[in-house]
């Protein structure tokens, strides 16, 4: 993909026009459920995972004290048994899928998924058919105002912590690692007192498929259809994401 910005940039605003706040928070309680049974328990200072969860739930502004509720509930004895799963499978034109979800009922959310690709002109395939068409990244999204010191300095303490990839727009600034390297890069933010709007492990696409805009459009409005289903946590695609096709994305 030409920019992988452009990649982590439509999430990023397609998550600033949802109106479905609910479904977001519920995302991310999740995420932070995931992470207290997973990551090492309650203690963010000693779960980098719960951090990055905390961190993210604070990215669609998800008040406090909720944040601290889904911490406790996940540490309880009732606490709701979310497991991560992941589903690949084609689109229209031969987009390639891949989607994480985080669910309490396995059958639903294999059925559901399996539904939305064959009601979409899509297939479900087999775990592992399509892995390789993307490679596990850190991500991490960084308001250029916590910034500090200068760019080229910044930029500097970046390459140490492990970044390979440094994309600037605006107002944010991207930073990719190797999936090896995403806790360093969290140990160097913390270090330079900077915390990430966003930060996660995303698959980006290795190589892109570029579709006419009215085709690209519906592979767009299927990633959408996926992102309504509450036990999806993530969808990612091969589609290119041209200039053209982002500008009808911000339009409609």
């Amino acid at each position: 993909m030409a920019g992988h910005s452009k990649w982590a940039n439509i999430k990023h605003r397609k998550g600033a026009q949802d109106k479905k706040r609910a479904k977001q928070f519920t995302r991310a309680i999740k995420e932070i459920s995931v992470a207290v049974k997973e990551g090492g328990g309650p203690d963010p200072e000693a779960n980098p995972a719960l951090r990055n969860a905390i961190s993210n739930a604070k990215g669609v502004n998800m008040p406090k004290d909720t944040i601290e509720r889904a911490i406790k509930k996940a540490s309880g004895a009732e606490a709701d048994n979310f497991e991560l799963v992941t589903f690949e499978g084609y689109g229209p034109h031969g987009i390639a899928f891949f989607i994480e979800c985080t669910t309490d009922n396995t059958n639903r959310t294999v059925a559901s998924v399996r539904s939305i690709f064959s009601k979409n002109g899509g297939s479900l395939g087999t775990n592992g058919s399509l892995e390789f068409l993307f490679d596990r990244k850190g991500v991490f999204s960084i308001d250029r105002k916590s910034i500090t010191s200068s760019m080229e300095e910044f930029e500097l303490e970046l390459i140490e912590g492990g970044a390979t990839t440094i994309e600037k727009e605006e107002d944010l600034i991207y930073v990719y690692t190797d999936f090896t390297d995403f806790g360093a890069m969290n140990a160097k933010l913390e270090e330079l007192g900077v915390e990430p709007k966003n930060a996660g492990l995303q698959r980006i696409p290795l190589n892109s498929v570029e579709l006419p805009v009215k085709e690209a459009a519906k592979i767009i409005e299927l990633t959408e259809k996926f992102e309504e289903d509450d036990d999806v946590q993530d969808v990612y695609h091969n589609l290119e994401l041209t200039d053209e096709l982002l500008e009808k994305i911000n339009k409609d």
